[in-house]
């Protein structure tokens, strides 16, 4: 029984199992990638089930608002407001993370200082742009039209207004989630575009549970993904990427179509789809298009004409 006691304190030894432990946590850069990120998981996560089970009244209230989610009308108040508080614990447990690993805040593509400048309203014009000249070239094959106006007086201002600051809300909260710190210490892991290839294919995931989606549907979320991480990448912030999101999102509604299968409401205009699902993408909207990913590829070679600096930088 005296060897084995006799090799555990051997000074060597307990070295070598010291190293080898530390190895496991950390690298030449402090605590690994997979280890952060497992801990933002865990404390982002941890308080938006906390604020869902609140919000619902515990367990019994989530399950009985699942329930009956398919019967709930997407108002600009019911989505900004759940978009707004998820992003609001997002910058929370970033904070928190960036406090840990001694960086700025801004590092993971929220810069305060560039809130404003001209990527953002470059990704506007492109994201309004992209599902515009996509329901275009939709309604120059009959797949699409637009019948009238929904709305009427001031409420066609009131339905912009709203949306445009929701959307906003939208794009921030949705962007940050899978652009911002997981996409920053994924990458210090395995690389930027793998990491981005991942976090879109997550994103996507979730979108497989919509109703009615299809394959087309879910590709298309993936390669928004890429389209979105190809703007991180080059401008080395997230607010065009925001800007795009917004602005896609905000003309869906804007022309009465789906969003996601979400049916479109307080929409400016009333429209209506014909011809096959493969054209028109059907109860999904543009997003489950064929269309879609070839305007997804344009947008993609056009700004990469213009942005041919990667300025995303991962210590």
């Amino acid at each position: 029984m005296s060897l084995p006691i006799a090799s555990i304190q051997n000074p060597e030894i307990s070295s070598h199992l010291e190293s080898n432990l530390k190895a496991v946590f950390a690298g030449p850069n402090g605590l690994r990638a997979g280890w952060r990120l497992l801990m933002f998981v865990v404390l982002a996560g941890g308080l938006v089930a906390t604020w869902v089970l609140i919000r619902n009244g515990g367990i019994q209230g989530f399950q009985e608002a699942k329930r009956h989610q398919a019967e709930m009308v997407v108002t600009p108040f019911l989505m900004g407001g759940s978009e707004g508080v998820v992003f609001v614990i997002l910058c929370f447990a970033t904070w928190i993370m960036a406090k840990i690993e001694r960086r700025k805040f801004g590092e993971y593509g929220l810069a305060l200082r560039r809130a404003l400048g001209k990527e953002l309203w470059i990704g506007w014009l492109c994201g309004f742009s992209a599902i515009s000249g996509t329901l275009l070239v939709m309604f120059l094959l009959h797949g699409f039209r637009i019948t009238g106006m929904a709305l009427h007086g001031t409420a066609i201002l009131n339905s912009v207004v709203s949306w445009l600051i929701v959307f906003v809300v939208v794009g921030l909260c949705e962007e940050f989630l899978c652009r911002g710190y997981m996409q920053y210490t994924l990458a210090a892991g395995i690389r930027f575009w793998p990491a981005a290839f991942v976090m879109s294919s997550v994103f996507a995931f979730g979108h497989v549970f919509n109703a009615n989606e299809t394959a087309v549907g879910v590709a298309s979320v993936v390669g928004f993904g890429l389209l979105l991480s190809l703007f991180l990448r080059r401008t080395g912030a997230l607010w065009c990427a925001v800007g795009f999101h917004a602005a896609y999102d905000f003309g869906q509604t804007f022309y009465g179509v789906p969003d996601s299968g979400i049916a479109p409401y307080h929409n400016v205009f009333q429209s209506v789809f014909s011809g096959p699902s493969w054209l028109t993408g059907g109860p999904v909207g543009p997003e489950a298009s064929v269309l879609t990913p070839i305007a997804l590829v344009a947008v993609a070679l056009i700004f990469g004409r213009f942005y041919r600096e990667n300025r995303y930088k991962v210590i």
